[in-house]
């Protein structure tokens, strides 16, 4: 079972997993919007896992010619490789430029369970925010500008966000959307 929780704001969500999982296992359960219960994240940006030193996510080959050091490919490693003990730690980034960070806990291992379709979110709080809304600060300015009639731009961000609850938070909604993600998860058989 793991813990997600952006670094700095208190929307969270907490998930089993398998650990066989590949993608950093997490990556569907964690990045897209639409997976934490958020339509609206599409995985349209760079993102990556840190641990320490090391770096997953999308390695390009640039990357090394610019001196910056290697990632190894997400879609080869797994979620067991990254989080291989209890209290183990993580870091998912996405989107560089709103640097939405993201601290990841593995907070006990459990037995597979055959009859579960994973990931499977158990519980979180508060609404995932927007995509593209500007980070941790332009987060609140959206929900202060959404709270305030008066506020100057109360009326664009109503228009580009629409209904928008940050408080809002199911369970249920988060998993019928994770369902995709959920089949690929499915805990192995034996």
């Amino acid at each position: 079972m793991a813990m997600v929780q952006p670094r700095r704001l208190a929307y969270s969500r907490r998930a089993r997993i398998c650990s066989g999982m590949v993608r950093a296992g997490l990556a569907h359960a964690q990045q897209n919007g639409k997976r934490l219960g958020r339509p609206g994240w599409d995985d349209g940006h760079m993102h990556e896992f840190s641990i320490g030193q090391r770096r997953i996510g999308r390695p390009d080959p640039e990357d090394r010619l610019m001196g910056m050091p290697s990632v190894e490919n997400e879609r080869t490693v797994r979620l067991s490789g990254i989080l291989g003990r209890v209290g183990s730690k993580a870091i998912y980034t996405y989107d560089f430029g709103d640097s939405w960070e993201h601290g990841i806990v593995l907070e006990k291992r459990l037995p597979v369970e055959h009859n579960i379709t994973y990931p499977v979110c158990i519980d979180g709080q508060l609404a995932c925010p927007p995509e593209d809304c500007g980070g941790i600060p332009g987060f609140y300015d959206l929900v202060e500008a959404l709270n305030d009639p008066n506020h100057e731009r109360h009326e664009e961000m109503l228009d580009w966000i629409g209904d928008f609850d940050p408080q809002a938070f199911s369970v249920d909604k988060v998993n019928r959307v994770l369902t995709p993600a959920r089949r690929r998860g499915k805990a192995p058989q034996g």
